[in-house]
């Protein structure tokens, strides 16, 4: 769904090296410990952050800073052993996130057998599943995303507004009378992915083993090994055999209208649609997964924004949540680095040569906090208005499903924010922890107190849906 970053890029390892150790080396002759003040260029030394470890996971905005001021454009040594060039400034990253000659197609990597299975979603090589926009460049990508888009349509998103409101009050049911929750457990992680399975049509009663198999992808490697591989061929092999079933009785979900959907006589294979469907749910499901449990954090954080916000909620007024919901993308979004691009031919990024075949990732984090494009960037301002983010990406990747995860997040934020007001952190900020994972940025856990609502106290291991 998340074109521009929603997939773990590293094979599923945590998102810093095991040891802590950091993982940035400079290409040609610039040490680990020297930047240049300008990109690639050696200039006068300066200290490179850690990235990539445990503890940058926290809170990675200092870091990117130092790269935008010494080091926009700089080559770096991630955790899983693959070279990429990290882009931070904001010009320079919509710029490159619009570049023709960035494919996503990862056969234009230059070292592509030895990153093999270390760019993109484990097990989705093994699995058939490559044929996704994600991995595509025009004109495939020009026809397959046309053709989704008839089926994905803004209409078929509006029309799902009462089920994402039901589903978010019987989350909040499953909690609300116990004055306690973890509400990425218990509520961020159910929540989309029960929406997106109602939305693809996948039956009530399988519901619960697409939760399991999410559950396992979002661990990034805190699973058993070769947990995520298995999950996406069980996924796969669950897809296509719904897709057969559904050919013979279609309905009026999101995988029927794959199904229907035509352009010219042209019509998605079963492989395409099979990929199609499994993007939308694994790359929507944890974006939104994030982007609730990450906004709640910072509303939690920022009390006198939350306060703004649930007193124009107490008005029945939409437009602050609407910007509200923008500016938590861009203060502390979903998706980190947007995914995987590679250089077809030599160019430049904000001065920086790119050799043909290079990897190339563009920090979204980075980018949204700009002084050079956002007044005051460190600072959680709901109603800013001047707000381009980049947290669904630009140019012809743009996020398919965005429409829907705003959707959720409105309702998933106005929900909480009106049925428990006095939400607060159960822990310490610092005591929480952030899962590992290159792409993405989520909490592992987000412990919260707040007075109960009267009604019965749900008991330990009851039917409550699992989380990751």
């Amino acid at each position: 769904m998340n074109d521009p970053g929603s997939l773990p890029a590293d094979g599923g390892t945590p998102g810093g090296a095991p040891d802590g150790t950091p993982g940035s080396t400079e290409r040609g002759t610039e040490s680990s410990a020297e930047c240049g003040t300008e990109s690639g260029t050696p200039g006068t030394p300066a200290a490179v952050p850690e990235l990539f470890s445990w503890q940058f996971a926290t809170d990675p905005y200092p870091a990117y800073a130092h790269l935008r001021e010494h080091a926009p454009v700089r080559w770096t040594r991630l955790p899983s052993g693959v070279d990429a060039w990290l882009v931070t400034r904001y010009a320079d990253a919509r710029e490159a996130l619009a570049d023709p000659r960035l494919s996503k197609n990862p056969v234009h990597h230059a070292d592509e057998a030895g990153s093999r299975g270390k760019t993109g979603i484990p097990g989705e090589r093994g699995a058939d599943l490559m044929t996704h926009l994600l991995n595509i460049d025009p004109p495939d990508h020009t026809r397959l995303r046309r053709l989704v888009s008839k089926a994905f349509t803004p209409r078929r998103v509006a029309q799902f507004a009462p089920r994402v409101a039901e589903l978010t009050d019987r989350f909040i049911d499953g909690f609300a009378a116990e004055g306690r929750a973890d509400l990425i457990h218990e509520f961020a992680f159910p929540l989309p992915i029960y929406a997106i399975c109602d939305l693809l049509g996948v039956p009530a009663e399988d519901q619960d083993d697409f939760r399991d198999w999410a559950g396992m992808m979002i661990r990034h490697g805190g699973g058993p090994r070769g947990g995520v591989a298995r999950s996406v061929k069980r996924m796969r092999a669950y897809l296509v055999e719904l897709i057969h079933r559904k050919r013979g009785d279609l309905g009026d979900d999101l995988i029927s209208g794959l199904i229907r959907a035509s352009d010219h006589g042209e019509h998605l294979t079963e492989n395409e649609a099979a990929a199609m469907a499994f993007i939308l749910l694994f790359a929507g499901f944890e974006t939104t997964v994030n982007l609730i449990g990450n906004g709640m954090h910072t509303l939690l954080r920022h009390p006198d924004q939350r306060a703004a916000l649930q007193e124009s909620l107490a008005r029945g007024e939409t437009a602050l949540l609407e910007t509200a919901v923008e500016e938590l993308l861009r203060f502390d979004g979903p998706v980190e680095l947007a995914t995987w691009r590679y250089a077809t031919g030599p160019l430049a990024i904000g001065g920086q040569p790119v050799a043909a075949g290079d990897p190339v990732l563009v920090v979204l984090a980075a980018a949204d906090r700009d002084p050079d494009r956002f007044a005051a960037p460190d600072t959680v301002d709901l109603a800013r208005r001047d707000n381009p983010h980049l947290g669904y990406g630009h140019g012809i990747h743009y996020c398919l499903g965005a429409p829907l995860a705003r959707l959720e997040a409105r309702t998933a934020l106005a929900a909480l924010l009106t049925r428990l007001p006095d939400l607060r952190l159960a822990a310490e900020p610092g005591e929480l922890r952030w899962r590992g994972g290159l792409i993405m940025r989520g909490l592992r856990t987000l412990p919260v107190a707040f007075t109960p609502e009267p009604g019965p106290v749900r008991a330990k291991g009851s039917d409550g849906p699992s989380g990751p």
